[in-house]
């Protein structure tokens, strides 16, 4: 006679493991705040251990809950990945939860003990490095994970989405050049990111191209912020031969380059043309409007919401490498240069 199926590990059974009350263990899986940090731990500890998960888990056949997981919030450009995945999860009746991690491990272990007590069916991962551990949980919980742009090569089975950072990259620098620019700076992005380490490569490819020389001088550090892009621009214009073109690996970071010319006294594009990257919304209100390379960010969430949904229905997906074109947008911030002398 067969052994009966192991019992299913209670709530009860994880508060008398680690000696708190059924409450207690109650408030850690709803997130709730009012537990303290070395019991939280405990006891998300014993949750994973157990591969706890509520009762009346239901089928995964149809998606009813996915969630959308940031590092952080606070830009534009989350708030279109976020358009594309609601108007996708909403058409197919499916809810969305998003969250921010903010790259700290403790919260993505808290993140993952919410997901197990919301009994969320997929998980879209955003500028994530998907480590082993977080990796390991979604597998043993048969979350499926989809990437939009992820941070390094993620797991083989782990479906990515992205843009054509190389392209876009090539194609702004490619416009500055065209239009008579040979001193171009260049202000990164993060540099753990693999969009930044293209869009920067992209650009290298196309001054050697034209046969010009990369300037280590003209490429300064950014970090995707307003502030870095005013930084590094104010840094490039106090050179001895300064650039006569900006290009900033994201819209954010070339409205801060704005900034920088217009307190040395000049103008945009007159003396310094710039270019971005993203194209947000509020690109072409800029003052003047912002040439810059139009990434697809709404359509990359609706196409990581439908390969997710796939994936909880157990169907094929139509490749685990998706990359969208890039599109150069031009408008009133790039002009020729201004004639020697």
């Amino acid at each position: 006679m067969p052994d009966p199926p192991p019992r299913a590990v209670t709530i009860a059974d994880i508060a008398a493991e680690a000696g708190v009350s059924v409450p207690t263990v109650s408030r850690v899986l709803n997130g709730r705040s009012d537990v303290a940090p070395g019991t939280r731990e405990r006891v998300e500890q014993l949750l994973r251990d157990h591969g706890y998960r509520r009762r009346g888990v239901r089928p995964h056949t149809e998606a009813r809950l996915i969630e959308l997981v940031f590092n952080d919030l606070d830009s534009p450009w989350a708030v279109e990945i976020i358009r594309g995945v609601e108007a996708t999860a909403h058409a197919a009746g499916v809810g969305t939860v998003v969250c921010a991690i903010h790259r700290k491990a403790s919260e993505a272990r808290s993140w993952l003990i919410a997901l197990r007590a919301r009994e969320s069916d997929g998980a879209i991962l955003v500028t994530s490095a998907v480590d082993p551990v977080l990796h390991s949980e979604l597998q043993r919980l048969h979350v499926p994970a989809v990437v939009i742009d992820p941070a390094g090569v993620p797991a083989l089975d782990v479906p990515t989405i992205g843009a054509a950072n190389w392209a876009g990259g090539l194609s702004a620098t490619r416009h500055l050049i065209e239009l008579g620019h040979r001193r171009i700076g260049f202000i990164e992005g993060a540099p753990a990111l693999l969009c930044s380490r293209a869009r920067l490569d992209g650009h290298r490819a196309a001054l050697e191209s034209a046969g010009l020389l990369v300037d280590p001088d003209l490429v300064v550090a950014g970090d995707f912020e307003h502030e870095s892009g005013f930084r590094g621009a104010a840094a490039m214009l106090a050179l001895p031969d300064p650039p006569t073109a900006v290009f900033a690996a994201n819209d954010q970071m070339a409205l801060g380059a704005y900034e920088a010319v217009r307190r040395r006294g000049m103008r945009v594009p007159e003396d310094v043309s710039i270019v971005g990257f993203d194209d947000l919304p509020g690109s072409r209100w800029a003052s003047p409007p912002l040439t810059t390379v139009h990434q697809p960010l709404a359509q990359m969430g609706m196409l990581a919401t439908r390969t997710v949904l796939r994936m909880v229905r157990g169907e094929a997906i139509e490749s685990p490498r998706l990359e969208l074109a890039t599109d150069l947008v031009t408008r009133d911030s790039t002009a020729p240069p201004r004639p020697a002398g």
